[in-house]
């Protein structure tokens, strides 16, 4: 039998700074608990919606939306700890953070999935931008 039987409990629940570090850096993702524990925790408190997942009180995965509520939203920051990931739990989190774009009738809903990933998000409608339309990020900042 399975140890891994808990429910997993999904509510609207903003991470502290130091439990979002604890999911990047469990990602790997490089440059943002440079951040610090501060203004994580307040950057993750501008979000529309943040979707946290719990087994227990143990948090192991969140997601989160940025919007203005009526025309865009993006989906970022979709993270599930290693040992909790191939479990359903980050459909569980993306199924919620899109009905609340679909009820209120958000136009168009974007992400970046990382490496290897499209194919998650694909299960959801989502298509990649074509090479006619690809999208863009900001990185060379003394260009301003």
């Amino acid at each position: 039998m399975s140890k891994d039987l808990q429910p997993v409990i999904y509510r609207e629940y903003i991470p502290t700074g130091e439990e979002f570090i604890r999911l990047v850096e469990s990602a790997g993702w490089q440059g943002i608990t440079k951040k610090g524990s501060g203004q994580l925790e307040a950057a993750l408190r501008q979000s529309w919606l943040v979707v946290s997942a719990f087994k227990e009180d143990r948090l192991v995965g969140m997601g989160r939306v940025i919007s203005d509520g009526i025309f865009q939203a993006f989906i970022c920051d979709l993270i599930i700890l290693p040992d909790d990931q191939s479990k359903g739990i980050g459909t569980g989190i993306l199924s919620r953070l899109l009905k609340k774009c679909k009820e209120q009738d958000i136009l168009m809903v974007q992400l970046f999935a990382a490496a290897h990933k499209s194919g998650f998000y694909k299960k959801f409608g989502f298509e990649e931008r074509p090479e006619a339309a690809p999208g863009m990020r900001w990185v060379s900042r003394d260009s301003v």
